[in-house]
């Protein structure tokens, strides 16, 4: 299961998981966007099924799980890669864009998880990833998003701890700057074109360039692996350099 897989980060899982042999659930908002990725998954001999769900709403989530396990059989892998990022300053932001940021990005993992990890632990065996960012470090444009990415981290390291008896792992993946429409919506805001708002940030960046879709889509395709069975609690920062 990954969620936010319509497009961006979450698509290039969810195809990179399928070529490595994994039936997909591919789960955002709207189930007609996630078109593209299942098709794309399809035409290279994978399994792949369309799902709508608000991660946020606990009765969705749990509708979704059910259908997994229907059609695909009980999920062993769970990608908590969908998550919204709107900048507000912070005596501007809004009761309302709090909940909802934190909603998505912090709720939405732990109602996936509580729902899927019955069904690992009863395997005796699981993976869990993700996404947490290098903002967890503190980012002034977005408290929201920050707070709930740090609290995402401790969130994995609690799950490694309680289903590591269970044969599941679970391990953070913190992107640094990464192509997608969160990236092209802050070059708008800032009004510079994209193109040069990649050159700008990959001056600071120590590999020179930077990341793609690809590059976060090549780390979960190991953590959810037989081969990391003995990495879990761990945040893998896919940044192009130190960040922490």
């Amino acid at each position: 299961m990954v969620t936010g897989a319509a497009r961006g980060i979450g698509a290039a899982v969810a195809k990179r998981l399928a070529r490595d042999g994994l039936a997909v659930a591919v789960i955002d908002l709207d189930e007609a966007d996630c078109a593209g990725t299942v098709e794309a998954i399809r035409s290279q001999g994978g399994a792949a099924l369309a799902l709508a769900a608000d991660v946020a709403d606990a009765g969705m989530v749990g509708e979704a799980v059910a259908r997994v396990v229907s059609e695909l059989g009980p999920p062993t892998v769970l990608v908590n890669n969908a998550g919204v990022g709107p900048r507000a300053d912070l005596v501007e932001m809004t009761t309302e864009q709090w909940d909802m940021v934190l909603g998505v990005n912090l709720r939405g993992p732990f109602f996936l998880t509580r729902a899927v990890a019955p069904y690992m632990m009863e395997a005796g065996w699981g993976r869990i990833v993700t996404m947490s960012s290098i903002s967890a470090a503190g980012d002034a444009a977005r408290v929201d998003y920050a707070s709930a990415k740090a609290g995402l981290i401790g969130f994995t390291k609690s799950l490694a701890i309680q289903l590591g008896r269970y044969g599941v792992t679970a391990n953070a993946i913190a992107p640094g700057f990464v192509v997608s429409d969160m990236t092209r919506a802050s070059a708008q805001r800032l009004g510079l074109e994209f193109e040069e708002f990649q050159r700008k940030a990959a001056e600071s960046i120590p590999v020179g360039r930077v990341g793609q879709p690809e590059d976060i889509a090549h780390t979960a395709s190991y953590l959810v692996s037989p081969e990391a069975g003995f990495v879990s609690g761990q945040v893998i920062y896919v940044a192009g350099g130190p960040v922490s």
